[in-house]
């Protein structure tokens, strides 16, 4: 089924929508749930597309904030450092040069150490405007990243359209009143439209924004 929509500005995640780092994120948080002695596939349900800090705190409640931070420091060294197994989605490279001077931003809970080596790892440019970790105060299921994102680009949330994979990215976006293009395995956190990878999507310029066709 082929699907076409409008907007005036795309809002894109990183990790499982423009690159695929599921094997450094799975090796690096299940060496830390062995290490804590919870389950580790309950850490991998919860980790992805969220800042670290968040997901240790939920699984170690007594244990100081800040302690959960420096922790996090020292995994996001490692996450920078490695990146063995790192590849563009599908698409991502043509998907990305098709948003050449149309408004969009890369909105990432990671921080811009990860985010620019991952994007290079995967062969991939930054945009030029993108909403990181350290942009925010709340991160993933919280809106602010993409209501931050829309304010840059002076575009209403309701006239976003976002790609994301996540549960706490396609929360955020609904929370954020916008549209949601889940990438991948989405299906599951009910966005608007799903595809498979982003040699589905294909983005026409419009003297108002963007057309976005979807082939699902």
């Amino acid at each position: 089924m082929t699907v076409t929509l409008s907007a005036r500005a795309l809002l894109l995640d990183m990790d499982g929508t423009l690159v695929d780092s599921t094997p450094v994120v799975n090796r690096i948080w299940s060496e830390w749930a062995v290490d804590h002695d919870v389950d580790v596939e309950d850490v991998l349900h919860r980790a992805h597309g969220r800042q670290g800090h968040d997901v240790m705190a939920e699984f170690l409640p007594d244990r100081p904030q800040e302690e959960n931070v420096r922790e996090n420091d020292l995994m996001l060294a490692r996450e920078v450092a490695e990146t063995e197994g790192i590849v563009e989605i599908p698409g991502a490279a043509e998907f990305l040069a098709s948003l050449a001077g149309l408004p969009h931003a890369l909105v990432t809970s990671a921080n811009e150490p990860l985010a620019a080596g991952r994007m290079a790892a995967a062969g991939l440019s930054v945009p030029s405007t993108a909403v990181m970790a350290d942009d925010v105060a709340v991160s993933k299921p919280d809106p602010e990243g993409f209501l931050k994102a829309a304010g840059i680009l002076g575009v209403d949330p309701a006239d976003c359209i976002v790609f994301e994979d996540s549960r706490a990215g396609i929360t955020a976006a609904r929370a954020a009143g916008m549209r949601v293009i889940g990438v991948g395995d989405a299906a599951a956190f009910e966005p608007d439209h799903v595809v498979p990878d982003l040699t589905a999507v294909a983005v026409t310029p419009t003297p108002d924004g963007v057309e976005v066709t979807v082939r699902s």
